[in-house]
């Protein structure tokens, strides 16, 4: 017979405690603790066995109000009179020391061990994100029944895709107490009771001292950095800008700071580097080559004139070869590789032969990973947009359009909206030659270190290695006499490619993708910052100077290193304006959108539940909230 079935005819004397695990531990690459978890206690309480002679004292003795005392009362009886349930979160131990022997004057309350997630860096808060207590909708919608009301779960970032591994496993005690509650001893000597598991350890390719170095040089700026090692995969860096300290939602007072965070205007909980849309401009131009050279319309040694071409061109040298055209970013060399793409065809009608050569340049450009989740281990990835015959059949009708309508794309304008992380990994695959793994924050859960399968699996773009070097060689004048020399690494070998993403909301975005070094590729990279015009003004060289302090651990160039992290681009941030009273939407509503305008800030060219591209821009630094008292906590 199962002797646990006769505790609960015991009640009265025999009382059963759950202990809740520690979460598990998170850790860079090298070993560095990023995420630990520090005791505290919480306060519980059983309504219908409060006995309260002196309210004003038992306030002052938790520090509380008595409005305070009331509300909180008020919502364990709404909860269940009979049960223990929440009175006060997250004590810390010397809150817990100091007033412990005094709360045995008051029957009904009792604590219960619990844990803080605490960091070690103010750092990482949207990649790593944020535990909070469970919400009705998850208890109702749970598929076991482990989580009960109160319980902590992980709601955003790793703390979310991973919770399964890092919850633990809870563990039950059985106790004796007498009627007033007074703990006896254990019963029968613990034969009943089961130990807690701790959670399991999780560890990232994450490189703590690097992403610390990268949000100093994103400070007063709104964007994105993301670091991959093309090898394995693995996320190096990940900046989101503007972010805030982590631990401000690891405390007694996550629902005033968490409500704060909301307010904000600058959108700190926004994970830009898997969320937020742009166009990828020049840094685009890369793909076309590639797929233009596997294609056979072009050799690496084509050139073009500007003849009859509707994109304007820089004041350049001639582009008689791809690399040169790489390196000095030609409008008009791109305009002509798409055209010969799009008409790669023996159909005469233009329309017709639009359509067909879209399709089949769309599935060349999605093996890069464009118009589609990669599939990384963060929550709210957005796949982007990656036109296809259908897409614009939508406003033009079949057979309708023909390639003087789309052709934007061939510089990366127009409808395509791609995302950082997607431009991380584009650099990845050039760096390797072909090919990419799924770029990923977790490489080991566990003590051994178990990695998912689905990081492991490679992925093939389709384009021989040998059409890379042409390319490549670009990418490397790109960085040491063209768009980005500005910001060269003295003694590493850069392939770089700048870009301007178009923005009709204040000045166009500077974009950046670059992997070094050129001949053993460890870290491939793409830096995002809004509202900096040129690729070559903020995101190369801020780009530049990550790639030398991981590779090198230091950073030589100490005039640019200070001029970047100056830079503020506040004045030029263009924030989302608000309806003025009495306005309706009636005339949008009813007007006809007859095609495709470009802009990523029409819904027109917005996926289904895409967040909003124009990504409002950067606070001064990371958000830190005052301390609070304790009657401000309630």
């Amino acid at each position: 017979m199962d002797e646990s079935y006769s505790i609960e005819s015991s009640s009265n004397s025999i009382k059963r405690v759950t202990e809740i695990p520690f979460r598990g531990q998170i850790y860079d690459r090298y070993g560095k603790l990023i995420v630990y978890n520090t005791p505290v206690y919480d306060l519980l309480v059983t309504p219908y066995k409060v006995k309260m002679d002196d309210t004003l004292r038992f306030c002052q003795v938790l520090g509380i109000e008595r409005h305070d005392f009331d509300s909180l009362m008020a919502a364990a009886s709404a909860y269940s009179r009979v049960k223990p349930s929440l009175f006060l979160r997250q004590l810390s131990k010397e809150d817990f020391a100091s007033i412990q022997d005094i709360m045995v004057d008051y029957s009904g309350f009792e604590f219960a061990k619990s844990s803080l997630r605490t960091y070690t860096a103010p750092t990482l808060a949207n990649t790593l994100g944020y535990v909070s207590e469970i919400t009705k909708g998850q208890l109702e919608k749970q598929e076991e029944p482990y989580y009960r009301q109160g319980d902590y779960i992980g709601q955003s970032g790793v703390e979310r895709i991973y919770e399964n591994e890092l919850r633990g496993k809870r563990g039950t005690k059985f106790v004796m107490q007498n009627v007033a509650g007074v703990y006896k001893g254990s019963w029968k000597n613990g034969e009943l009771d089961t130990m807690a598991v701790a959670g399991e350890n999780l560890y990232t390719g994450l490189d703590l001292e690097v992403q610390q170095y990268a949000d100093s040089l994103m400070l007063n700026k709104v964007g994105s950095v993301v670091a991959i090692e093309p090898k394995t995969g693995q996320i190096i860096s990940m900046v989101s800008a503007p972010t805030y300290d982590p631990n401000i939602l690891a405390s007694r007072y996550f629902s005033k700071n968490f409500a704060a965070l909301v307010r904000n205007p600058y959108k700190p909980l926004f994970n830009r580097p898997v969320m937020a849309s742009y166009r990828p401009g020049s840094t685009f131009k890369l793909i076309q080559a590639l797929i233009g050279l596997q294609e056979g319309v072009i050799t690496p040694g084509s050139g073009f004139t500007h003849a009859n071409c509707p994109v304007g061109c820089h004041n350049h040298p001639a582009t008689s070869t791809v690399a040169l055209g790489v390196t000095h970013s030609c409008n008009p060399y791109f305009y002509n590789v798409f055209r010969r793409l799009i008409y790669k065809n023996n159909i005469k009608n233009t329309f017709k032969a639009s359509a067909v050569g879209l399709d089949a340049w769309h599935d060349d450009i999605a093996k890069f990973g464009i118009g589609q989740r990669l599939g990384i281990d963060l929550p709210s990835e957005y796949k982007g947009n990656l036109p296809d015959k259908k897409y614009y059949d939508r406003f033009y009708g079949e057979y309708r359009w023909k390639f003087s309508n789309i052709y934007s794309l061939s510089i990366g304008e127009g409808e395509l909206l791609i995302t950082p992380l997607k431009m991380a990994n584009v650099a990845a695959i050039i760096a390797n030659r072909g090919y990419f793994y799924t770029p990923h924050v977790i490489h080991g859960v566990g003590d051994k270190k178990t990695v998912k399968p689905e990081f492991l699996e490679r992925h093939e773009t389709g384009v021989d290695a040998h059409n890379f070097e042409p390319v490549i060689e670009g990418m490397i004048g790109a960085v040491e006499a063209g768009t980005a020399r500005r910001s060269r690494v003295e003694g590493i070998t850069i392939a770089g490619k700048t870009g301007t993403s178009q923005n009709k909301r204040g000045d166009d975005h500077s974009i950046f993708i670059a992997f070094a070094p050129v001949d053993d590729p460890k870290i491939a990279i793409a830096v995002f910052v809004e509202n900096a015009g040129a690729g070559g003004s903020a995101a190369a060289p801020i780009a530049n100077l990550i790639i030398e302090k991981y590779l090198s651990r230091k950073v030589t160039n100490k005039a640019l290193e200070e001029r970047m992290m100056k830079l503020d681009l506040m004045s030029k941030v263009v924030l989302p304006t608000t309806k003025k009273p009495g306005e309706t939407e009636t005339k949008k509503k009813t007007e006809e959108v007859k095609k495709p305008t470009g802009d990523p800030n029409d819904p027109a060219n917005r996926l289904p539940g895409a967040p909003h591209p124009a990504n409002p821009a950067a606070m001064r630094g990371p958000i830190t909230l005052p301390k609070q008292s304790h009657q401000k906590a309630l």
